[in-house]
């Protein structure tokens, strides 16, 4: 692992990122023109320690950056496709692919943007098979941390319709209507992405395993989701009524998902409950890598 080359590749694509560009306040005694290294390190949902031992780049402390943590850089750090590549060939790890879909794709830079102006607003990214790529601390709060799967289990259609436990997020009596626009989507999804293996093969296994599946989908209902109103049965705060919103990205394979409520409403309470308890138990809870507990602890924003 060439880490010295690591840490200084790092330091200038830091260097080049404005405050504005991620949603930060510029701020008055701002010394340096890119980022700071704690603001990357929130960004990245990491802490503040580890990052700044990459970019030291030295071995001494044993710093190994995962696959995982190199990707949540690169998209902190606004890295185009070659530069997340490069990053990945310093820290000798395989380089995760950037195809346009899947759980390790490149987020567009548009809905990154935006997510991280949501700071006090749950959002998450996700493809138009309802994988997770990114969602920030509210999120989290809200929803519990996306598991890491790979393959179809990385859909939560896919869980949807196959572990029991992944509708537990919703009262029983919403699960009928949350199967049928599931499905209607997946139809959408799917027609447009044409003879896509991923998406086949994803139907395939689901219509084997799913009696409920095979008989929405042969309703041939198509609705690409983009409003709802939820009701998500959370552990502490019980059930919370929140509209959700999708913004789809100009291929529609990736969209930005967020939840909001009317001011003054139960929901808007319960959100601002949400933004001031924190996630370190979540966290801690979920098995949350070490590396990424100090960042949990100080209530980073990613």
């Amino acid at each position: 692992m060439n880490l010295p080359e690591l840490g200084a590749f790092l330091r200038t694509r830091r260097d080049r990122i404005r405050p504005a560009d991620v949603g930060l306040p510029k701020g008055p005694r701002r010394r340096v023109p890119g980022l700071r290294r704690e603001e990357v390190a929130q960004l990245a949902g990491l802490s503040a320690d580890y990052y700044a031992e990459l970019e030291r780049g030295s071995a001494k402390n044993g710093v190994q950056p995962s696959p995982q943590t190199l990707a949540a850089l690169a998209r902190a750090l606004r890295l185009n496709g070659d530069e997340r590549d490069h990053l990945f060939h310093l820290a000798e790890r395989p380089v995760l692919p950037r195809s346009a879909h899947g759980s390790s794709a490149h987020v567009q830079p548009a809905l990154l943007g935006l997510l991280d102006r949501l700071s006090n607003t749950p959002a998450r990214v996700i493809t138009d098979l309802h994988e997770t790529l990114v969602e920030n601390d509210l999120a989290r709060n809200l929803l519990g941390k996306s598991p890491v799967h790979r393959g179809p289990a990385a859909s939560f259609v896919y869980r949807w319709f196959t572990e029991p436990q992944a509708r537990e997020i919703f009262p029983p009596e919403d699960h009928p209507h949350h199967s049928r626009v599931f499905v209607a989507d997946l139809q959408a999804a799917a027609a447009r992405r044409g003879r896509d293996t991923e998406v086949t093969n994803m139907i395939a296994v689901l219509r084997r395993r799913s009696r409920e599946f095979t008989a929405l989908w042969d309703t041939h209902d198509v609705a690409v989701r983009r409003m709802d109103h939820k009701k998500i049965v959370h552990p502490t705060l019980g059930v919370i009524e929140l509209d959700c919103y999708n913004l789809l990205s100009e291929d529609g394979r990736q969209r930005l998902l967020w939840f909001a409520a009317p001011p003054g409403s139960p929901g808007a309470e319960q959100l601002e409950l949400l933004s001031v308890t924190g996630t370190q138990e979540l966290s801690v809870a979920e098995g949350m890598a070490p590396e990424r507990l100090s960042a949990a602890e100080s209530g980073s924003h990613r």
